[in-house]
C-alpha cells in the first residue's frame, strides 16, 4: 500500500481554534465564566437549542438549558429518553471531596485524569472537570440520586483502578441508572412547563447547515419512516461512542456513530479516532453469533483478585486450587496498585497471560475475578450492600454463583476517548454545532480511568455547555429561526433520501450484521489491545475491500416507509465501516504506544508503552476531504504548563 493515506494540515491555534482562556490553570474556568457574553432570561426564550441524545450528558444538557429558559428539542431513537445506554453504567461517578480524608483534592484528581489518559488530553480541560467534580455530587443528591452512605449518614467512596485514594461515588451497582434518572426527571419537570419537547424514535441522519453554522437536522421517525426537518439556533450532540464498530462490545446494541459522522462528513473535526478503551471485567465471549459482550463493573476490582492457575491446562475446579498455586499477576506485576491498576493495564495483562497459555479453559480466553476471600473477611452482607446486582446479572447470564465460585472475564471494547473535535467550549470547528459527553474527543487522553465518563457527561451538561453556548447565542440576537423550508434543508433531506434509496435498491445476498460482524473482527484482530504497521495496513487493505462489497452485496428487506429496523442497521453499519477506516488510519499515523493505543514496535524491555512527546503530544484532529480523498490531518499541541509528564508507571 504505497498511496498517500493522509495529507498534513495545519497546526491548530491554542488561543482562536481551542479557546483555552489565559492565566493560571486554576483560574481559567473562573476566568472564563467571569468574562463570557450572556443572554439576557428575556432572550433565553428566544432561542431553539437542538439536543441530540437523552444519555446523562444529553439530558443533564436540556434540563440546565431548560432552566436557564431556552426552548430545546430533546432527540432519542428509544422509547423512552430514560432508556439512553448511561442507564447501563455501574460502578461509580468520581468526585473530589475527599470524604475518606486520604489525601484526595481537585488537583489530585486532575493529576489522576492526566496520567490515566496517558498525558494525551488538554490540561485545561481536565483540570476544569477536576474542579466541578465536587458540585456535580451536591446537585445529584438534591434532586434524589440514591448515592450509597456510610453508617454515619456520609455519602460512602470506593477506589476505581488507577488511583491510590477512594473517590468513587456510587450506588450499589446502578449508578449510572440512579444519575440518569435523577437527570430525566428534571427533564420530565421542564416538559412538563413547556420547555422541553421530546422526540421519542426519531435518528439524526445529518446536519444541516447555513452558511457554515449548523442550524438544524434531518431525523427519520422510526414508526413511519417519514424524514424531518427541525431547525434550532444551535445543536448539540450528546450521542455516545462508537465502540459499536468493533461489533462485539459492552454498549447496546443500538448504540451507534451516524450523527457525529455525519457532522464529520459536514466538515467537523474528529479527534483522536484510535483511542479506544477495552474494558478488563467483560464475560467472556461465548458464541461468534451472540449480538454483544456484557460488562461487570470496575468496582468489582476493590474487592476482587484476577488470578488464573499457575499450571497451565489446569482442569480443577477453582474452589479446589490452593492460593499457592494461584497466579495472582496484577499483584505481582503492579504491586502497588495491584488489581487496580488503569483499564489499559489491565486489559493487556490478562491478555498477556492468556497468549502465554494461562487462559482458562474452554477457549482459553478468560481469567477468574474472585471475590470469595472478601466475602470471608467482609461477610455476606456487606458484599451483598455494593455488589448485589452484578451477581445476580452475573449468575442469571452464566448460571454460576459468583457467592460460591469466581467470575470469569475477558477484555472488551468499551468506551472511545476519540470523538468529535471541540475546543474549550465544547463547539466542534463547525460554529453552532457542539458535541458533549462520550460524543467528544475532550477529557481522557488516551485512556480513560474508571467512573469518569458519568463525571464527564454530567460537568458537560450540567454546567460547562450552560455557560458556553451563550458565547455563541449571545453574538446572534435577532436571528429568527431558520426556514426549514430553505434550499439548505431541502437538499440535506434530499441527500439522506438518497442515501436510503441506494441502499433499499443493492438487493443484494448478504444481511448488514454479516457486515458488521466481518468490520468488528477486522478491528479487534489488528485494530484492537495491540497493533503493529503490517495488521495496521492489512487492517485497512480489508475494511476498503468489505465496503465495495457493502455497497455491492448487502440485502436490506422491507421499505423506508414503516418500521424498518434492518435499514437502520444498515445506515449504521455504513458509517461504522468508513470511521473504520480512519481509525485505522489515525492508530497508523501515531507511531507510539500510549494508553489504549498500544503500538506493538514502541514498547519499553518490560512491555510498557513506550511515548514519544517530542513527536507525538498533539492532539489528531482530522479534517474530511472527501469521498475517495485521504482525511485532512491536523494538529493541537498539547501544551503542558501545570504538570509534566512523566513515565508511567504503576509499579
Amino acid at each position: 500500500m504505497t498511496e498517500k493515506l493522509w495529507i498534513e494540515g495545519r497546526t491548530l491555534d491554542l488561543k482562536e481554534d481551542s479557546r483555552i482562556p489565559d492565566g493560571p490553570i486554576e483560574e481559567k474556568w473562573t476566568r472564563y465564566k467571569n468574562t463570557v457574553p450572556l443572554v439576557s432570561p428575556a432572550n433565553k426564550r428566544r432561542f431553539t437549542i437542538i439536543v441530540v441524545g437523552s444519555g446523562l450528558a444529553g439530558a443533564s444538557a436540556s434540563a440546565s438549558l431548560a432552566q436557564l429558559g431556552y426552548n430545546v428539542l430533546l432527540f432519542t431513537y428509544h422509547d423512552s429518553p430514560r432508556r439512553a445506554h448511561s442507564i447501563a453504567a455501574q460502578g461509580g461517578i468520581n468526585a473530589a471531596k475527599n470524604y475518606q480524608n486520604d489525601g484526595d483534592s481537585v488537583w489530585r484528581l486532575f493529576y489522576d485524569t492526566m496520567k490515566g489518559g496517558d498525558f494525551r488530553a488538554r490540561e485545561a480541560n481536565v483540570y476544569r472537570l477536576a474542579e466541578i467534580s465536587p458540585q456535580i455530587i451536591d446537585y445529584s443528591v438534591a434532586i434524589g440520586v440514591p448515592f450509597a452512605r456510610e453508617y454515619g449518614g456520609l455519602l460512602a467512596n470506593r477506589s476505581f483502578g488507577g488511583v491510590l485514594v477512594q473517590r468513587t461515588f456510587y450506588a450499589r451497582g446502578q449508578t449510572g441508572q440512579q444519575l440518569l434518572l435523577g437527570a430525566i426527571s428534571q427533564v420530565l419537570r421542564w416538559w412538563n412547563e413547556g420547555r422541553i419537547k421530546i422526540f421519542p424514535r426519531h435518528e439524526i441522519l445529518d446536519v444541516v447547515l447555513i452558511d457554515g453554522h449548523a442550524k438544524g437536522i434531518i431525523a427519520r421517525d422510526l414508526i413511519t419512516g417519514e424524514l424531518k426537518r427541525y431547525a434550532g439556533h444551535a445543536v448539540v450532540l450528546a450521542t455516545g461512542g462508537y465502540g459499536n464498530a468493533y461489533f462485539l462490545s459492552t454498549n447496546a446494541v443500538n448504540s451507534n456513530a451516524t450523527a457525529i459522522w455525519r457532522a464529520y462528513k459536514r466538515g467537523a473535526y474528529f479527534g483522536n479516532p484510535c483511542f479506544v478503551q477495552v474494558h478488563p471485567t467483560a464475560l467472556p465471549e461465548t458464541h461468534e453469533y451472540q449480538s454483544k459482550r456484557t460488562l461487570m463493573s470496575e468496582s468489582l476490582r476493590n474487592d476482587g483478585r484476577v488470578w488464573v492457575p499457575r499450571k497451565k491446562g489446569d482442569t480443577r475446579h477453582p474452589n479446589e486450587i490452593p492460593h499457592e498455586e494461584r497466579w495472582y499477576f496484577l499483584e505481582e506485576w503492579y504491586p502497588a496498585y495491584g488489581n487496580l491498576v488503569p483499564r489499559d493495564v489491565a486489559s493487556r495483562a490478562i491478555k498477556k497471560v492468556c497468549d502465554m497459555g494461562y487462559g482458562l479453559p474452554p477457549t482459553g480466553r478468560a481469567v477468574y475475578l474472585d471475590l470469595l476471600d472478601a466475602i470471608k473477611e467482609q461477610g455476606r452482607e456487606r458484599i451483598e450492600a455494593k455488589y448485589g446486582n452484578l451477581f445476580e446479572m452475573y449468575e442469571k447470564i452464566t448460571g454460576e454463583s459468583p457467592w460460591e465460585v469466581p467470575m470469569k472475564i475477558y477484555p472488551a471494547v468499551h468506551y472511545t476517548m476519540g470523538g468529535l473535535w471541540v475546543s474549550y467550549e465544547l463547539q466542534t470547528s463547525i460554529p453552532g454545532l457542539y458535541a458533549i459527553g462520550e460524543a467528544n474527543f475532550s477529557d481522557h487522553g488516551a485512556n480513560r480511568l474508571g467512573a469518569s465518563a458519568l463525571m464527564q457527561g454530567l460537568a458537560d451538561g450540567y454546567y460547562i455547555l450552560p455557560y458556553t453556548i451563550g458565547a455563541y447565542l449571545a453574538n446572534r440576537l435577532g436571528e429568527k429561526l431558520p426556514d426549514t423550508e430553505s434550499e439548505e434543508f431541502k437538499k440535506t433531506e434530499q441527500e439522506v433520501k438518497e442515501r436510503i434509496e441506494k441502499l433499499l435498491s443493492i438487493n443484494g445476498n448478504t444481511p448488514p450484521d454479516e457486515f458488521h460482524m466481518k468490520l468488528g473482527h477486522i478491528l479487534w484482530d489488528k485494530v484492537g489491545l495491540s497493533r503493529s504497521k503490517e495488521s495496521l495496513l492489512q487492517a485497512l487493505q480489508e475494511i476498503r475491500e468489505l465496503k465495495q462489497e457493502f455497497w455491492k452485496d448487502v440485502k436490506v428487506v422491507g421499505d423506508a416507509n414503516t418500521i424498518n429496523q434492518e435499514l437502520e442497521k444498515a445506515g449504521r453499519i455504513a458509517d461504522f465501516i468508513e470511521l473504520g477506516e480512519l481509525i485505522t488510519i489515525d492508530a497508523l499515523h501515531r507511531e507510539e504506544s500510549c494508553g489504549a493505543h498500544f503500538r506493538e514496535e514502541y514498547q519499553t524491555e518490560e512491555g510498557e508503552p513506550l511515548r514519544r512527546d517530542d513527536e507525538f503530544a498533539y492532539v489528531a484532529a482530522w479534517e474530511y476531504n472527501g469521498e475517495g480523498n485521504p482525511p485532512i490531518l491536523n494538529k493541537e499541541p498539547l501544551k503542558f504548563e501545570a504538570i509534566k509528564p512523566t513515565v508511567r508507571s504503576y509499579k
